[in-house]
């Protein structure tokens, strides 16, 4: 149990203030150290902001240009991309964790059900229409 909890954390995974700091640039689309400050989304010390802003960073999360003595940081990605992004990698590090595949689709199914049984036709539409994708690949 412990394994598969631990394998569910995305190589990009992001702590709180990480995270508030994403949506504050999603939301301004870019900003300095300061600006964000000033914008009192973001309760915290100009230097503490500065060290997340470059953690975010050195993860590739986000872009930064030199801006006079300032760099102003960029989002990477859109939040959507963000989020796709780090289910896609938490399910790839689910499935890689066991060599009976099966497992662990079994459990992604009853999490499915137990959220929304309507989940669970998506989830069949989606498949046969990858599976036609597939064909449709080989064929051609």
């Amino acid at each position: 149990m412990f394994r598969i909890l631990g394998l569910l954390k995305s190589k990009r995974q992001i702590g709180p203030l990480e995270e508030q700091v994403l949506k504050a640039l999603w939301l301004s689309g870019n900003a300095t150290v300061r600006e964000l400050l000033e914008s009192h989304q973001l309760d915290v010390a100009y230097t503490t902001l500065m060290t997340t802003l470059d953690r975010l960073y050195k993860k590739q999360l986000l872009d930064r240009k030199l801006e006079g003595k300032a760099f102003r940081y960029t989002p990477r990605l859109t939040a959507e991309e963000f989020e796709k992004t780090a289910t896609q990698d938490a399910i790839r590090e689910l499935l890689a964790a066991n060599d009976r595949t099966a497992l662990p689709l079994s459990y992604f199914v009853e999490a499915i059900t137990e959220h929304d049984v309507k989940l669970l036709d998506e989830l069949q539409e989606l498949l046969e229409r990858k599976r036609r994708e597939l064909e449709n690949r080989e064929e051609g």
